[in-house]
């Protein structure tokens, strides 16, 4: 075993004072708002007659992720570390014996007072998160390790009392308005109450059932009464506190004991939103209707085009959400074409990146978020504020699709194409270079009969491209030199508006 010597006298100290729960005055018997207003309710006839999508998420397109937290200390594994240390036999169990010891001597708790971020600089962070041109910022607020990154009175396990001894979620939320970035936040503190049941099969500290930051210690995936209820409190905490305009949940929402609980919290956080006079975004994986809250698949892209908008989610990095040591990262190339593909569907993009312990994120990391924004700077016109068309794109090749898929890039071609439309003019994003130019075969002769083409160019070009519209579609030179690194966005304006528009097999 290393000599890994980690300070824990800060956590000793607070184990006496970190066992009971905090009282609160919160009424998550309700769904009325601080104010009163109760014009939502928890039933989804009700959701959907009341709900509006947000114009500021339908226009942004683009948002960033933070995975960061205790478990970027031992860098190990991926953010599920906390989990699998405790699962006898898993590579992190192996690691962590061989690297910290025995569980009953140096347990997850044990790494919080290495977590000192004394590198975080949350206005640089949200500097670098706007030259990449994200629109909304969504860290983590907690994760399922039960560790909270904001001033709880509810959870004494958090990043004001211990570790950082900062408010991480309030700096963001600051850092993130002073940038006109839309700031919203992610929990995951439904599956908390199971996340380390593994340390009750063996000694370890998790067995000492007065440590709160180890949850209820229950059978995988189950939930009960009042560890519903008091996750509800806790959403209702995050709302009052920080206002957050977007909250995304994991998978676990959809628990059947925790379903009504989930309907109670839209309601309640609608209501507050009419008040705030804003409009706001609530994710989910599964289990919703997609008309009441905004469907979020993980790591993957729709094969179809959505009726509703919708997000994908999915991370820099192949192997974590977190930082680890070791990490694989996905090629700028690789995440703009994910984000043309998802946009063209009528979906948004959400891009984690994983800071380091000390709080900065690496250089990889940074390089690749700089180089998508050097390409929205270029073709953001043809993303940002656009509407589908009444088709997502054409070409041949085969896209990966459905959750947990995005690890391989896909080998586009020119013949490649993804389409959006904003007003009389409409975008052909060619996902690949060909000196020869490309056929937008969508646009022939007989497609938008009615329209006249006015002017066809390149965006961030400004060499003339020839163009001619046949029965086989409209054939479009390029420029001699490349405007930007990967991705070219054809701006063809019409003398009218082509019409926005779902394709007849656009799914709900």
């Amino acid at each position: 075993m290393k000599n890994y010597l980690i300070p824990i006298l800060s956590v000793v100290g607070l184990l006496c004072s970190c066992q009971g729960g905090t009282k609160s005055s919160i009424n998550i018997d309700s769904v009325a708002s601080p104010q009163g207003t109760e014009v939502f309710q928890p039933e989804w006839e009700n959701l959907a007659r009341h709900y509006q999508f947000p114009q500021w998420f339908v226009d942004g397109k683009f948002g960033i992720f933070i995975h960061w937290g205790v478990y970027a200390v031992p860098a190990f594994g991926n953010e599920w570390y906390p989990r699998n240390m405790y699962r006898k036999g898993s590579d992190e169990y192996k690691h962590h014996l061989a690297t910290y010891g025995e569980h009953t001597k140096f347990g997850y708790k044990d790494f919080i007072p290495a977590f000192t971020a004394e590198k975080f600089d949350a206005g640089q962070w949200m500097k670098l998160f706007k030259a990449a041109g994200a629109r909304y910022v969504v860290p983590v607020a907690e994760h399922h390790d039960g560790f909270a990154m904001y001033d709880s009175e509810l959870n004494e396990w958090n990043a004001v009392r211990m570790g950082p001894r900062k408010d991480i979620v309030g700096l963001l939320k600051e850092a993130a308005e002073k940038e006109g970035i839309v700031f919203g936040l992610s929990t995951h503190r439904a599956e908390n109450a199971w996340f380390y049941n593994g340390g009750m099969e063996f000694p370890s500290d998790v067995q000492d059932t007065t440590l709160r930051l180890y949850g209820g210690r229950l059978p995988e995936n189950n939930n009960r009464d009042d560890i519903a209820r008091e996750w509800l409190e806790r959403t209702y905490e995050l709302v009052n506190q920080y206002r957050p305009e977007l909250i995304w949940f994991d998978w676990t929402v959809n628990d059947s004991v925790l379903m009504p609980y989930f309907n109670r919290f839209m309601a309640y956080y609608y209501n507050c939103a009419l008040d705030w006079n804003t409009q706001v975004v609530v994710n989910t994986k599964q289990g919703y209707p997609t008309r009441i809250q905004v469907w979020d698949m993980e790591r993957g892209k729709s094969g179809k085009m959505m009726k509703f908008p919708w997000q994908t989610d999915t991370s820099i990095g192949k192997k974590s959400w977190s930082y680890i040591e070791g990490e694989e990262n996905k090629t700028p190339q690789q995440i703009v074409h994910d984000l043309i593909d998802i946009v063209s569907k009528n979906g948004n993009l959400l891009l984690n990146v994983g800071p380091k312990a000390d709080g900065t994120i690496t250089e990889e990391q940074t390089s690749i978020l700089l180089a998508i924004g050097r390409w929205l700077d270029v073709n953001g016109e043809a993303i940002y504020g656009t509407r589908c068309w009444k088709k997502f794109g054409e070409g041949v090749t085969e896209i990966t699709q459905g959750s947990f898929t995005d690890h391989t890039a896909t080998a586009y071609t020119a013949a490649d194409i993804r389409f959006t439309t904003k007003d009389n003019d409409f975008y052909a994003i060619v996902l690949n270079w060909d000196d020869n130019g490309t056929v937008i075969r969508s646009l022939n002769e007989q497609a938008i009969a009615d329209a006249k083409i006015l002017n066809v160019r390149m965006l961030g070009s400004d060499e003339p491209v020839a163009w001619m519209r046949t029965d086989d579609g409209l054939k479009v030179s390029f420029p001699k030199t490349k405007p930007c690194e990967f991705a070219y966005s054809l701006k063809i304006t019409f003398d009218k508006k082509v019409g926005e528009g779902l394709e007849s097999e656009a799914v709900e």
